[in-house]
């Protein structure tokens, strides 16, 4: 009996993703407030111990969690040949593989980024280290392609469509709208940066 617990017990790499998991679903389901080490071992079907192994408290298990759900779904940069086409669909995929994630992230982690002092963007900047900027990306490309003058570049105009969308989600709650993304393109970024 001992041999097979011994067998599938997880170690490494699938311990931690069990651990992550559990505690974001933990997160989603009662909020940073009501989140306990107890709760996620349990869980995730191990002991106290080894989560405070790696990690000392409830707040770096809760942003490593949220970190951790961040990366599961990576967005893919879009390459449709034409800068308006790329950054339509970057919003579309964020529509898709985004909204319910920010709606946890504000709904339930209010108390952590009281606690903490941080703040979605904090984790967003932690999370994203290491990952293609696919805004960057995109930008790059147009430029390449003649289609943006890059004497009107800077980080924030890069980045302004992404952020436009942001904005709009936090205020709304819900995915953004087919005619604001359209017009988060058409009316304010592609009029700002193209020749």
């Amino acid at each position: 009996m001992e041999e097979a617990l011994v067998k599938h017990r997880r170690r490494g790499a699938a311990l931690e993703a069990a651990v992550l998991d559990a505690a974001w679903a933990e997160i989603r389901e009662h909020g940073y407030a009501a989140l306990t080490v107890d709760a996620v071992a349990q869980r995730a079907g191990t002991s106290k111990p080894v989560l405070y192994r790696r990690w000392p408290g409830k707040a770096e298990l809760a942003r490593a969690a949220v970190e951790h759900a961040l990366r599961q779904d990576p967005i893919p940069t879009p390459d449709t040949g034409s800068l308006r086409g790329d950054v339509i669909e970057l919003l579309h995929l964020a529509n898709q593989r985004r909204v319910g994630l920010a709606a946890h992230l504000m709904a339930h982690l209010g108390d952590f980024f009281r606690e903490t002092g941080t703040s979605i963007a904090s984790l967003r900047e932690t999370a994203a280290a290491g990952q293609e900027d696919i805004m960057g990306k995109i930008v790059e490309r147009a430029v390449e392609r003649g289609e943006i003058n890059p004497d009107k570049l800077s980080d924030r105009i890069a980045r302004l469509p992404v952020d436009l969308f942001r904005l709009e989600l936090l205020m709304t709650s819900h995915p953004v709208a087919e005619e604001t993304i359209i017009e988060i393109v058409d009316t304010i970024y592609l009029p700002l940066i193209t020749r």
